[in-house]
């Protein structure tokens, strides 16, 4: 039976349909993520999932699950942790758990799970496992993996020798692997599931679900001779956040995306709360659609998306197109928000803005300049009465992080729309929404006045308020017969059950129609790569290129060589040029 929208919907082949996909710690988030435009959205299960903050219980899954079927969107676990022996075969436990509750697709980091008796469900490779070369994904497209999550760090060049390397290897017939990137959000400084910081120094694994974020953390910048760094204007590089990357931003670059081989494009924060998310997916929706043409559902919203009026760190397409700075912010870990424009003067009490055009100031906003920020307790025009007096002084650049306004004004709606056909059988009346189709036997009583008949029937069959549809047409093709309103709902509710029923029978039966997975050679290796001696962590972003000093296209100028964290613990660095990475590791 096929529906008025494309069952695409329900497809995974890349080739009839790109993919937004959303984070969501809990079942809230990820109706809001629906809501907004998420294609997929992907949680965690009650265990063994990276964010150990973000667990779910079955039920709530189950629960996702099924509100997201209508909407054709797919629900994805993560399951992407290091485990042991027996914690896999718990996990392995979990994923029939999770196929039965309806989830589409588990994401993993440990390949030993491979061994385990695993459901017939599609299989996706954490961006953890170190994807970032063609023999990487191909080796995990042969075990069996339906998609592959690529390293952060790829450039579209790189991508695209990716995706090229598939199509050679495909045979005739078969599915390429799909490959899925990022394209907004918070930016690990390491190689994705090769940072080791956490672990070595906090006893916190980031493998294991409970990263201490390192990178996010005060450092000086210590020479050889063990002294601070200056910088080009000859400030010592002190208790500075020299790891703390800037958050992606790939808004700019989808179409070269997909023209590199992306099929899905996802969206970091699992621990972020539903205005985030709803803002940020609302956004993507909107740039998707802009390039690929509507959306096949309907979006209502009350706000106009903007990703820096929520939790914003400024934003780096992070080697996408080279490398290019500045990928870091130095001054702050935290949100900045959106620019509003520099401090012009100041009082005892107050600050005087030179405000950006459009922009306008409220009680309750929150400021914020270097890693400092402050409430306003009044706005009048430029004029800010803050909560606290800053030491801003004129000229620095004031941030808004919170706009409490912009959190108010969003509201998003989504609706699947269906035509609905109402015509006459021999015995009653025949009621079509999309192409799904129901016979009502019943008396026929011609109308006194047929207008208002015909009025009716339009009126009645198109409340479709409080379910996932919207009327798109309502179109009456019998005689003009007196029907009582209460028999007209009646009606349309039983055809809406019978049409949810008939979603959730196609949605699951795509779900269950994944490939046999290849039998893995028992001499294949699958343990995790083991961490090099000393090392903390590998990655492509350059403290030295940060400071302008790049080997390659500047004199050396007072080399760093060490960081040093506030309780004095020294990590060395190391440069590798050829291969332009740097590593941190224990001194």
């Amino acid at each position: 039976m096929a529906f008025d929208y494309p069952l695409s919907t329900f497809d995974f082949r890349p080739s009839t349909m790109l993919t937004l996909l959303a984070p969501a710690r809990d079942i809230e988030v990820g109706r809001a993520a629906i809501q907004a435009g998420a294609d997929a959205v992907y949680i965690g299960p009650p265990r063994f999932g990276a964010r150990q903050a973000a667990g779910n219980s079955l039920d709530d899954l189950r629960s996702l699950a099924d509100y997201a079927r209508p909407f054709g969107v797919r629900i994805l676990v993560t399951l992407n942790t290091l485990m042991s022996a027996d914690e896999r075969r718990e996990a392995a436990d979990m994923a029939w758990q999770l196929y039965e509750a309806g989830v589409d697709a588990l994401i993993i980091q440990d390949l030993r799970l491979l061994r385990e008796s695993l459901p017939p469900i599609r299989l996706h490779a954490s961006t953890q496992c170190d994807n970032r070369t063609p023999e990487q994904v191909l080796r995990l497209w042969r075990m069996g993996f339906s998609r592959v999550v690529l390293a952060r760090e790829l450039s579209l060049e790189q991508i695209r020798d990716i995706h090229n390397a598939v199509l050679r290897e495909c045979r005739q017939g078969e599915q390429p692997v799909e490959l899925e990137a990022f394209v907004h959000g918070a930016l690990c400084v390491s190689y994705s599931g090769r940072c080791f910081m956490s672990e070595v120094l906090m006893d916190r694994s980031a493998n294991r679900g409970c990263c201490a974020q390192m990178c996010r953390q005060r450092y000086d910048l210590l020479d050889a001779a063990g002294r601070e760094i200056t910088d080009d204007n000859g400030l010592p590089v002190h208790q500075r956040y020299l790891l703390s990357l800037q958050d992606m931003d790939r808004s700019r670059s989808l179409r070269d995306m997909i023209d590199a081989g992306v099929t899905t494009f996802k969206i970091e924060g699992r621990l972020k709360d539903a205005g985030y998310v709803t803002n940020v997916v609302a956004y993507y929706r909107r740039q998707l659609d802009t390039l690929l043409g509507p959306h096949h559902d309907l979006f209502e919203r009350t706000f106009e998306p903007d990703p820096q009026k929520t939790f914003h760190r400024g934003g780096t397409d992070y080697f996408l197109h080279g490398r290019t700075a500045p990928m870091a912010e130095w001054l702050t870990p935290k949100s900045t928000g959106e620019f509003v424009g520099t401090v012009a003067s100041r009082t005892r009490t107050t600050l005087t803005l030179n405000l950006q055009p459009g922009i306008k100031l409220q009680a309750g906003d929150g400021l914020c300049y270097a890693d400092k920020g402050f409430a306003v307790n009044r706005a009048e025009g430029a004029v800010v009465t803050p909560n606290r007096m800053p030491d801003a002084a004129p000229g620095t650049r004031i941030c808004r992080n919170l706009n409490p306004a912009f959190l108010r004004s969003m509201s998003v709606s989504r609706r699947v729309p269906v035509d609905i056909v109402f015509s006459e059988t021999d015995s009653g009346f025949r009621i079509a929404m999309g192409a799904l189709s129901m016979d009502f036997q019943s008396d026929k009583q011609p109308a006194r006045n047929a207008e208002r008949a015909l009025a009716v029937i339009r009126e009645q069959l198109s409340k479709l308020g409080d379910t996932p549809f919207v009327a798109r047409s309502v179109t009456v093709t019998s005689a003009p017969y007196f029907l009582s309103a209460s028999q007209l709902n009646s009606w349309r509710r039983t055809l809406v059950e019978a049409l949810l029923a008939r979603m959730e029978e196609e949605g699951r039966r795509a779900s269950d129609s994944v490939p046999s997975r290849p039998q893995l050679p028992e001499d294949i290796s699958l343990e995790p790569v083991p961490r090099p001696q000393g090392n903390l962590m590998t990655c492509r972003y350059c403290i030295l290129n940060e400071l302008g000093h790049c080997r390659k296209t500047a004199p050396l100028r007072n080399e760093p060589r060490f960081l040093r964290l506030q309780n004095g613990t020294v990590l060395a660095l190391a440069f590798d040029c050829a291969r332009c990475e740097m590593t941190v590791s224990e001194s």
